[in-house]
């Protein structure tokens, strides 16, 4: 018994490696944004500049973080890959290219059916059952964006992608100013099942050139 109390304890001493870190939420730098000035890389962003949403029309940022997509000095595993989504898969009209755990809205009659919403949010992670979805590797100095607003808000990205941010990083803001969440976001399994369907009808998700309110970001 104490030859076992010994061994647990000399184990206990042994120094622990930190794990590398990855982001697996956020928007890629580079990815351009809608806002009350036009489109703009989400990574020149800071907090105080006006974004267009979904629900809310032109919003201040409250925080924008910047993290890398991998810290790690060995390849970036598989796992936390971005996805990159072929053209017309979710509506698009380019190829884009999200990260796995990134929520984002899509158009579906399909949606309107089962939930009576056309409007869906759901993990990108989903969309990897859909065809022309693939993993990418990230590139060596590959950097996520994460743009926070008093509440939670849907912004629009290039090329058809509706984004899901989070709240300010102020949690008494975040008490205070929510209850409980704005948005639902599907489960993963239910997710995958919407995609798995709307691939095996043929249909794209109907995200239309004019999604974007008319105004001057629209000009870009």
């Amino acid at each position: 018994m104490l030859g076992w109390f010994g061994i647990r304890e000399r184990g206990a001493e042994r120094p622990q490696e930190a794990e590398p870190l990855s982001v697996q939420s956020g928007l890629l730098s580079g990815t351009r944004v809608a806002t009350g000035h036009g489109w703009r890389p989400v990574q020149a962003l800071c907090a105080g500049d006006r974004v267009v949403t979904f629900d809310a029309g032109v919003q201040p940022l409250c925080g924008v973080t910047r993290h890398p997509v991998w810290t790690g000095e060995s390849a970036c595993p598989q796992r936390f890959w971005p996805l990159d989504v072929g053209r017309g898969v979710m509506g698009n009209r380019a190829p884009l290219r999200i990260m796995p755990h990134q929520v984002v809205m899509i158009e579906s009659d399909l949606a309107e059916t089962l939930w009576g919403d056309p409007f869906a949010l759901l993990p990108g992670l989903a969309l990897e059952a859909a065809p022309g979805v693939a993993r990418v590797p990230p590139g060596p100095a590959a950097e996520v964006v994460v743009l926070h607003f008093e509440s939670e808000q849907v912004i629009f990205a290039e090329n058809g992608l509706m984004a899901l941010c989070p709240a300010s990083c102020d949690l008494l803001d975040y008490a205070r100013e929510r209850a409980g969440p704005r948005y639902d976001v599907l489960p993963l399994v239910e997710a995958r099942g919407l995609v798995l369907a709307m691939a095996r009808m043929g249909a794209p998700v109907p995200v239309q050139d004019g999604v974007v309110p008319p105004g001057p970001w629209v000009q870009a």
